[in-house]
């Protein structure tokens, strides 16, 4: 295990911390961002609380990728699924499994 896996994983338990925050939250305190992106050629809206919009940059910047190349990805494997909650989602996974110790360590 390298020095510095126990920060990363610190890490990754805050940002889910503050994703799960801002899902559970009664009474939203993040406002909703709507901002708009290309995705096969067409402009779509995408709405999403800030601390999403700060989890797919963080993801796109690990991956070494633009937002919109990401939010591409994410929604060719969506399926029937609404784009903002499959964005959601997966911002969420990433960071549990980031969280999660690796099996046989």
């Amino acid at each position: 295990m390298s020095a510095t896996r126990p920060n990363g994983i610190l890490t990754a338990i805050a940002a889910v911390m503050k994703l799960l925050k801002a899902i559970k939250a009664p009474l939203m305190t993040e406002a909703v961002v709507k901002r708009s992106v290309m995705i096969a050629g067409h402009r779509t809206s995408v709405s999403l609380e800030q601390p999403f919009w700060d989890a797919l940059r963080e993801i796109a910047d690990m991956r070494d990728m633009s937002v919109a190349s990401l939010i591409a990805e994410v929604d060719t494997a969506r399926g029937d699924s609404n784009l903002s909650s499959a964005i959601r989602v997966f911002a969420l996974e990433h960071f549990r499994r980031a969280a999660s110790p690796v099996s046989g360590e």
